[in-house]
């Protein structure tokens, strides 16, 4: 068996399991602010925007809090990063618009994706809180705009807003359950196992309370995967030829539906 084959992923392995998205979705779908009856409620007392604001993804902090503690908006190009591996953490970063990457490269060269963050998400905060440096890079897939609010600045807002604290808490703690569940299922089980968990859950992620459209959350019986073959190898700590061949088995049992590139579930 191959070294790449018998490797859990970073994000499963180490602390920096707290940045991956696959949790920022996870503890969306099983977060308080899921109970419709107080929803609209919850999120107003925690700083965040009202559901009907036009986001389609609600921010982890209401993106004018930021701005008003002195948060400046940036843009990246493709392929440009937010910070490096080894870097200091000194700011706190939440997407505007785009993608961000999180990856650490092995000594052989192999990239290993910690996660993948969209729109509305935050990322990189653990070191915030634990001055450590960074032990992977952040860098846009595609253009990207970030809100970057400088660390000093950053404990401001907590300090100042008790609620937006409590939530941001309460979001790595999920995060910290959710790690023990996944680990779970990526090292007791087989490819297949392992591959359908993890569609599993990003479709439990698309379609989470804080996965909004117009407003509204989204509803989806056909979710189809928006990561290629590579990404949920590198997700699930699978060589890519073993996902390609299981994703092939699993059409051909009704499990996935696969339409060219695309994986449905």
């Amino acid at each position: 068996m191959s070294r790449r084959q018998s490797t859990l992923p970073l994000f499963i392995t180490e602390w920096n399991s707290l940045i991956n998205p696959i949790m920022v979705g996870f503890a969306g779908y099983i977060s308080p602010v899921a109970d419709k009856s107080h929803s609209i409620r919850k999120l107003r007392d925690i700083g965040l925007p009202h559901p009907k604001s036009g986001y389609t993804t609600v921010p982890v902090i209401d993106p004018e809090i930021i701005k008003s503690y002195g948060g400046k908006e940036i843009h990246l190009e493709d392929g440009e990063t937010a910070f490096r591996e080894g870097d200091m953490a000194s700011h706190y970063f939440q997407i505007t618009q785009g993608s961000i990457k999180m990856f650490t490269v092995s000594a052989d060269g192999k990239e290993f994706i910690q996660g993948m963050f969209k729109t509305g998400d935050s990322f990189g905060e653990p070191p915030l809180f634990c001055d450590f440096s960074y032990p992977g890079s952040a860098c846009a897939i595609g253009p990207c705009k970030l809100q970057r609010l400088p660390k000093d600045k950053f404990f401001n807002l907590l300090r100042e807003n008790f609620a937006v604290h409590l939530h941001l808490t309460s979001l790595l703690c999920q995060r910290l359950k959710y790690k023990s569940l996944v680990l779970t299922e990526i090292s007791s089980y087989d490819p297949e196992h392992r591959i359908m968990s993890l569609l599993k859950y990003l479709k439990s992620e698309f379609r989470s309370p804080l996965s909004l459209i117009n407003g509204q959350p989204r509803s989806v019986n056909n979710y189809i995967v928006p990561f290629t073959r590579q990404q949920l190898a590198d997700m699930s700590g699978l060589r890519v030829e073993t996902v390609i061949r299981t994703v092939k088995k699993m059409d051909r049992e009704g499990k996935v539906k696969l339409t060219g590139r695309k994986i449905t579930i």
